[in-house]
């Protein structure tokens, strides 16, 4: 069985902040050892998956410029999906219909999410982010990718916040958590000499019931709305042909298909991206 695995960061095992997981640079000084923990991670969910069975593992880094993971400290036989490209599944990307299930380390709780460490929406200024009218983050956007090409989401490892955000949106779905949080930067992190050997097993009981695991497929047509933080990011957003503005903050779309409208959306975080440089 193939197995895809998209790698996310905050809700890596020992991680509490962002100045710890961003990107290489001065600003966070904690990301060596958070790219080694997030390895870590990593390397049990693979361990586990080959044990229930896995014979090829292609894994996707999706955190930030998606540099963080390095293949020669992943377990052997291991296929990389490594830096950006603004392809149309982003966090999924490379995922197809020969996959038999799909994995989710590191992820983070949606933007909201009470006591979620780190929470936050998909892009950087989105506030908050809905498909079909019901409030989501990247753990459900990328169980709906994934079930689109109609492969299950057996596991989402991340903070307990996310764990139950997961078990609330995808039936079926295997967790497990890292760490519990009190508030957004803080949490009682769980040691990687407890996460790693428990993480394996997750990882092996989730592949090993990925056939009574239904995907998780939304069907067209799709609604996606982004709330931004500020005005002018909507107001860039709000050039793609065949989106609404519906206020000052929000921009809505809608297209015949799920990956139609998660495209679509993409293009608006990068407008978005250039209307929160035109102060400067």
């Amino acid at each position: 069985m193939k197995i895809f695995l998209s790698v996310d960061i905050e809700g890596a095992t020992g991680i509490a902040s962002f100045s710890q997981c961003g990107r290489p640079s001065g600003q966070h000084y904690d990301f060596a050892f958070a790219r080694r923990m997030l390895t870590g991670d990593v390397n049990a969910a693979i361990r586990g998956a080959r044990a229930a069975g896995a014979t090829e593992i292609v894994v996707k880094d999706a955190h930030g410029s998606c540099k963080n993971l390095l293949v020669d400290e992943l377990e052997p036989g291991t296929q990389l999906i490594s830096g950006f490209y603004p392809r149309n599944d982003y966090m999924m990307d490379g995922l197809d219909e020969s996959f038999g299930a799909a994995m989710l380390v590191g992820y983070h709780p949606m933007a909201g999410a009470l006591r979620g460490m780190m929470e936050h929406a998909l892009s950087g200024g989105v506030h908050r982010f809905w498909v079909n009218g019901v409030l989501a983050g990247e753990i459900a956007v990328s169980a709906a990718l994934a079930g689109s090409y109609g492969v299950p989401l057996v596991l989402v490892t991340s903070d307990q916040a996310g764990c139950d955000e997961a078990v609330a949106a995808v039936p079926g779905v295997r967790t497990y958590a890292t760490k519990e949080g009190y508030g957004r930067y803080m949490g009682r992190l769980l040691h990687p000499s407890e996460t790693w050997p428990a993480m394996e097993a997750a990882a092996k009981e989730a592949v090993s019931a990925a056939g009574g695991i239904a995907p998780y497929a939304i069907s067209g047509p799709v609604t996606m709305r982004a709330e931004f933080r500020n005005s002018e990011e909507a107001d860039y957003a709000s050039m793609l042909p065949d989106s609404v503005r519906v206020d000052a903050y929000t921009i809505e779309l809608t297209r015949p298909t799920f990956r139609l409208a998660h495209s679509a959306m993409l293009a608006v975080f990068q407008l978005a991206m250039r209307g929160r440089a035109s102060g400067d």
